[in-house]
């Protein structure tokens, strides 16, 4: 009756002289009977798709929420009697309470897994299963109970102890790797701090000999106190910072023509211009911003990126510069007395000006001639040369001619049929 009531009512067809007479009662009886029967499929279908408003279940979830609360109370309530029926219905009703209120969860975890990942599951639960079945019928589980019959319970005693002393050193351990792993945090956060700290400290070099260079009369011009100022400033730069650090300031100095002789004007000191955007170089009497000298003697820069770096003049005695890439770098007239050049990138390195057949290194008494090259070499005696790349030939004639006898050995390709010029 009620969905008779919520159908919607039936239209009465209008009357019209044009209509046929009124069906006889058997028909009238056959179309009541045909009403009744799409009345029963339509509630059918709709009982079959009904499903529970929210407001209904949240009611439901609200009973079971309190009939669990109920059975563990009565549950521990039977505990406190000592009453085996209260507390085992109870506890069972809670059970069954409980199982009813996770088994949406446990359903819609279930119908998210994959089909493999249900047959992984399962294929882990009868392991289980057949594991423990495996064991009860090799007689493990009867071996354990004999074990524990035939058992003098008076030793586990000193077993605790022995447990104990255990736990005691698990403990101390477990204390140790935590200490150890709070100095790991914290030597890594020191680190990183360090790393942030030096580049601050670079940038404000970088800004202040900006600041100097960009100057109406800046150290561009032929000022010595400026330039020995900025010259100190690179040097404690330098001998605060790390080997990349070292590589980037060598990189800005270099870029900037901070570290190249530059031809200046005798009367003013300005650097004078090359007509195409720069400022004309000049090797024989120029005039540098900033002379490295031994700021890098004896010191490590490993592993750097020292591309088209003009390192001319510098004093790199014992200075450690194996895996570096050197390419396109000015290494004329540059000391490199027992520096460590192993697997360092040397393609298109300049060792020297002019041509290989009069080049020489450069000397402490004579001037050096750029146009035959001779004083313009580096000075390469007792390098170690062991797996340098891209050595090319014109490059290893002059290290196998002026590297000595020590060194020869280690240039890649051999030094065979050129002669030691240096004589030792």
């Amino acid at each position: 009756m009620l969905l008779r009531a919520c159908m919607p009512p039936e239209s009465t067809p209008p009357q019209s002289s044009l209509m046929p007479d009124s069906p006889s009662p058997n028909g009238r009886a056959a179309i009541d009977m045909r009403q009744r029967q799409a009345e029963q499929m339509m509630a059918s279908s709709m009982l079959r798709n009904w499903e529970p408003l929210p407001s209904q279940q949240k009611d439901t979830r609200n009973l079971s929420s309190w009939a669990v609360t109920i059975a563990i109370a009565v549950m521990f309530v039977g505990i406190i009697l000592d009453n085996y029926w209260i507390g085992m219905s109870a506890t069972l009703i809670a059970i069954l309470v409980s199982l009813r209120l996770i088994w949406p969860v446990i359903a819609s975890q279930v119908n998210d897994l994959l089909p493999e990942q249900r047959a992984q599951i399962l294929g882990f639960l009868a392991l289980f299963v057949a594991t423990l079945g495996l064991f009860k019928f090799i007689g493990v589980y009867r071996s354990i109970s004999n074990w524990l019959r035939r058992t003098t319970w008076d030793e586990f005693g000193s077993w605790a102890e022995w447990v104990g002393a255990l736990g005691q050193i698990m403990i101390a351990v477990l204390a140790v790797y935590i200490a150890w792993r709070q100095y790991v945090i914290s030597r890594d956060l020191t680190i990183q701090q360090n790393i942030i700290t030096q580049q601050q400290t670079i940038d404000a070099y970088f800004q202040g000999i900006s600041d100097l260079a960009l100057d109406d009369e800046g150290m561009l011009e032929d000022w010595p106190q400026e330039r020995a100022f900025a010259e100190g400033r690179t040097a404690a730069i330098l001998a605060s910072v790390d080997a990349a650090g070292k590589a980037k300031v060598l990189r800005f100095l270099s870029q900037s023509n901070l570290l190249t002789p530059l031809k200046r004007d005798y009367h003013l000191g300005r650097p004078i211009l090359d007509g195409n955007g720069g400022y004309q170089e000049d090797r024989e009497n120029g005039v540098c911003v900033i002379e490295l000298g031994v700021m890098l003697a004896n010191t490590n820069l490993s592993g750097t990126d020292l591309r088209w770096t003009d390192l001319s003049d510098a004093y790199f005695i014992r200075t450690n510069l194996s895996y570096c890439d050197l390419a396109k770098a000015n290494l004329a007239r540059t000391v490199l007395y027992e520096a460590n050049l192993s697997y360092t990138d040397v393609k298109g390195t300049r060792f020297f000006y002019g041509v290989l057949e009069t080049a020489s290194p450069r000397s402490r008494n004579e001037p050096p001639n750029y146009r035959t090259g001779q004083y313009t070499g580096a000075v390469v005696e007792r390098i170690d040369f062991t797996g340098v790349k891209n050595l090319s030939e014109e490059q290893r004639h002059y290290c196998c001619a002026w590297c000595g006898e020590a060194s020869r050995a280690t240039i890649p390709g051999g030094c065979a049929g050129i002669p030691n010029l240096l004589g030792r």
